[in-house]
Order: C-alpha cells, then structure tokens, then sequence
C-alpha cells in the first residue's frame, strides 16, 4: 500500500477481478469501437464503457477520432470483517483527436482530453494530519475530505520521423491542469531501430513535473483547518523520472500457416519518484529528531519488468 496508507493503517489484503469486452468495427474509412469492463474489489466496484469513432480524410493523410466514455463507481471502506459503502463516483470522459501525416518521413498527433468527475472522489482510508501539541508525535490525524466535483483537461502533441535507415525518433508533450489547482507536465523522447527483420531494439526517456493541489498539506494547522483537506501524496508537488529499454525479437518473422507474425518482447524500466512537500513520517519523527514538519521528503524508485509473447493473423 501507498506510504500515507502505511502510516496510519494496518496492512491491507485484497484481490481484483476485471472482466473486459471490446468490439471494434471498420467500414471503409470508418472505424467504430465499444469498450466495456468491470472491476471488483472487496471495497471497490468499478463499471466503464468507451465508444470511440475514427474517419479517415483527405487521402488518408489525416485521420479524425472523437470518443466518449462514462464510469460508475461504488466505493466502500473495510473494517475487520465488515465493508460499508461510503459512496459513489460519476465519471464522464471526452476525447478528441487529430493525426496528419505532415510530409513523408514526419507524422504528428493532437489530442485533447476532458474528464469530470462527480461524487465521492477521496480515498476512505486516507488521513490528513495537523499540529496537535498534546499528542506525543506533535500532530494528529483526521480524514480527508474533498470537493464532490473535478474537471481535469489534457492537452497532447506528438510527433515521430521515420529515419533513413529505418529507424525512428519520437517526441511528445502533454499539458495538464483540474480545477483542484494540479498543474502537471511531461515531457518523452524516443527511438527505435530494427536490426535485420528479427530485432527491434527501442528506448526512451520520460520526465514529468505537477504542483500540489489547492487544498493539499502535508501539515495543517490545526484539525479542520479549511472545508477541503487532503494528504494523499498523488496531490502533492513532485517529479519523476522515467529511463525505460525494450527488445523485440521475432520468433516468426516470416509468419506460420494463418500467422502473420510471431514476437516476444522484453521490456525494462527505472522510475524515480521525488516529492517536495510530502513527507515520510513512516519512518521519521520525533524520537528521530524531526519536528513536525521537517521530516525527511519522500522519495522512492520503482523497476518495472514486462515480458509477453504476440501472435498477429
């Protein structure tokens, strides 16, 4: 569990069942896609659908796609053996998305995204804390409490150019911001470069930077200090950093009776994770010399490993 959970709750164990449908359908320079899924947890039922359409235009040199997606939400919370239901969640999504082919060798893409969100937005079991002189740690806890509304947009570009010797390079940026005040930026270079017709070797490089959201602390004050509290860390100011490689080999390059094509991929990256005003009280305080408030920030760095197999027909 996150480290803000761990601070001030008891170890949580739980399993996750998702059941997915997708159909996607193409008429000419037409393509529809229905999306459904639904996921279960012991204190969390999720339902989502996406319909999305694509229209190819102007020689198939630019390419339209406009989506829109709705979500429902049950969230409970889990004590012991007893789970109570403490709200819901409406979610509704747009997308819009443009691709052109800009000359023969450059491609680009725009996409703009919004999302609203209405209902019961926190997370139960996170705390916020807030200086309390009469606790020997000098603060104590109190739940979150968060705006029943948020709209969040995002704003992307890219774009990849097909090298001479049949690699590519790639860039993009995508541009954040809600009305809970989290502004975010990032920021991804890439390259790939096949060698022969069996290996593709890529790599990429990922920065990402947001400021806290407009009713974040780490500390407050005081116990209900504003209408609006929260310290999960994903409101926090923070940056992270993301070095990734991935090898593909072709077990099939040539393809096998109705297979096109056979892969195996490898796929390896280092992310580090750096917040400014989030601390660790998990393993810092006052016996440790901190007061509150001057606790170590928090940092942590995760590796992430993905092998699978594709077969194409």
């Amino acid at each position: 569990a996150s480290i803000d959970v761990l601070s001030n709750a008891s170890t949580i164990h739980d399993e996750r069942k998702q059941k997915t449908v997708s159909l996607d359908y193409i008429r000419g320079k037409t393509s529809y896609a229905l999306s459904w899924s639904n996921s279960k947890e012991t204190d969390y039922i999720s339902d989502n659908w996406h319909a999305s359409l694509s229209q190819d235009m102007f020689g198939d040199l630019t390419t339209l796609t406009l989506g829109y997606g709705r979500g429902w939400d049950t969230v409970s919370a889990r004590s012991g053996s007893l789970v109570n239901k403490v709200g819901q969640a409406d979610r509704r999504s747009y997308d819009i998305g443009l691709s052109q082919v800009i000359t023969r060798n450059l491609l680009g893409a725009l996409t703009v995204e919004v999302i609203t969100d209405e209902g019961f937005l926190n997370n139960p079991y996170r705390f916020t804390r807030y200086v309390d002189p009469t606790d020997g740690r000098g603060w104590n806890i109190q739940p979150e409490v968060y705006p029943r509304t948020r709209t969040s947009t995002a704003v992307s570009a890219k774009a990849r150019y097909y090298l001479w010797y049949r690699a590519a390079a790639s860039a993009s940026y995508r541009f954040f911001t809600d009305t809970w005040g989290i502004r975010g930026n990032t920021f991804e270079l890439g390259y790939t470069h096949p060698l022969g017709n069996r290996w593709i070797i890529e790599g990429r490089v990922r920065l990402y930077k947001q400021g806290h959201a407009n009713f974040y602390s780490d500390l407050f004050p005081r116990r209900d200090a504003f209408n609006f509290i929260g310290r999960d860390k994903d409101l926090a100011a923070s940056k992270n950093t993301t070095i990734g490689a991935k090898v593909t080999y072709a077990f099939l390059p040539d393809g096998w009776k109705f297979f096109k094509r056979g892969t195996v991929t490898f796929d390896v990256s280092r992310i580090s994770f750096r917040y400014d005003d989030f601390r660790d009280i998990k393993d810092y305080g006052i016996l440790d010399g901190f007061a509150p408030g001057s606790e170590p920030l928090y940092r942590f760095h995760a590796n992430v490993v993905q092998v699978y197999a594709s077969m194409f027909f």
